[in-house]
């Protein structure tokens, strides 16, 4: 969170199984950041860095994608 504007404290209670779920997709969600990021790296590397319109392209992109995915109903 910005500076000056700090984040609200939120307490729950959830069951236990609950919380394993949370905490093993987080767990997954971060390897799955990590190895993104280091393909991504690795790539730079091989072939030089992405110009400022690359990355300004690629975040359009993904934004995109992310705005379409939470439309996406998913089955109960």
């Amino acid at each position: 969170m910005p500076r000056g504007n700090p984040s609200p404290e939120l307490a729950i209670t959830v069951d236990p199984e609950v919380d394993a779920k949370v905490l093993k997709a987080a767990a997954r969600e971060t390897r799955i950041r990590r190895a993104g990021l280091a393909a991504v790296a690795q790539w730079e590397r091989e072939n030089g860095r992405f110009t400022p319109k690359e990355r300004e392209d690629a975040r359009r992109r993904v934004q995109t994608q992310l705005r379409a995915a939470r439309t996406v109903r998913r089955p109960q």
